[in-house]
């Protein structure tokens, strides 16, 4: 009786096709949004997920500024980085966040769901946000979609 190998299927950056993806953010939680494209950027939805491998999809996210977040993190939601000079710290609501740059609490937050190294970074790349309806990606023709329940990707 002989025992057949099994081998370990491993994707190689010739293997991943980096399609694009439209995302409208308008009456989405920010969490939740965050999870999803996160988990996008990451390649995990690709049945040949290799950790180490760039598996990202291109991502634009249009009508940021329309995020919903819960509760009161409107006043209490405190975003916070240093200089690394004394006096250096900057402590903004996220309100104050919004209202200089309405893109910046969701790449915040994807960018905290990803690895923090070169391949995160390389993943963070890929996403493109916009606080508008508008992009310049026409060219590229994302498909729209939309998540469900369970975080499960809807074409269309």
């Amino acid at each position: 009786m002989s025992a057949a190998t099994q081998r370990t299927a491993s994707a190689t950056p010739a293997d991943v096709l980096g399609r694009w993806y439209l995302v409208d953010a308008r009456g989405q939680t920010l969490g939740r949004l965050a999870v999803n494209l996160a988990r996008l950027l990451r390649g995990k939805h690709r049945a040949l997920y290799t950790p180490h491998v760039l598996c990202a999809e291109h991502l634009v996210v249009v009508n940021a500024q329309d995020l919903v977040v819960t509760g009161q993190k409107r006043r209490t939601k405190l975003y916070d980085r240093y200089s690394g000079y004394p006096g250096g710290r900057h402590v903004r609501t996220y309100d104050q966040v919004v209202a200089r740059d309405a893109t910046r609490p969701l790449r915040e937050a994807v960018r905290g769901m990803l690895q923090h190294n070169t391949l995160g970074r390389s993943e963070l790349q890929r996403l493109r946000i916009y606080a508008g309806s508008s992009h310049p990606h026409t060219a590229q023709r994302p498909v729209a979609i939309t998540f469900g329940e369970f975080g499960e990707v809807h074409e269309g």
